[in-house]
């Protein structure tokens, strides 16, 4: 996988504006959190993860950067924000390590948490294109476990964001 590359694409979809606020939804280590914040200095980017230990590590390397981000304890389909505090939701390689409940749920938190106008923007696994791809991904099910990939693999996730109230998916 070349991860900055997908990222690097992600963020150049997202049109991430001076004044926009930004969550980071799985943000693990920060690397996602940090490159938005590289590329749009302007706008106020908060990273979310509900695994503490990886947040010490994202707070670290934000500290070390220099860069002013804020780093959340919280769950992807509880989150702790009031109503329309977004201008992007952006997530990267988290919902295939959520059950189908967990994204259902994570992707009504991200509309409830968007602002009029808000866009979500995913990366993560999809239907492979071709069997070699396929094969490759079959050992992702193996580590990650098929009740939580499963969705993914058969290209769900667009019509669950569908019924969580998004358009132009």
């Amino acid at each position: 996988m070349h991860e900055k590359a997908f990222k690097e694409r992600l963020l150049g979809q997202a049109k991430i504006a001076a004044g926009h606020r930004v969550l980071d939804l799985g943000a693990g280590t920060g690397t996602l959190t940090l490159m938005v914040k590289r590329r749009f200095p302007e706008a106020a980017v908060v990273g979310l993860d509900g695994d503490e230990a990886v947040l010490v590590l994202a707070r670290d390397k934000s500290a070390r950067a220099g860069l002013d981000v804020t780093f959340d304890h919280g769950l992807s389909f509880a989150l702790p924000y009031p109503d329309e505090s977004f201008d992007r939701v952006l997530s990267s390689l988290l919902f295939h390590h959520l059950t189908r409940d967990q994204k259902e749920r994570t992707l009504r938190e991200a509309r409830r948490v968007l602002r009029t106008g808000g866009e979500i923007h995913i990366a993560d696994w999809g239907p492979a294109p071709n069997p070699l791809l396929r094969a490759a991904f079959l050992l992702v099910q193996l580590l990650d476990g098929f009740a939580t990939t499963t969705d993914n693999a058969a290209g769900r996730l667009p019509g669950m964001l569908r019924a969580a109230g998004f358009a132009d998916v």
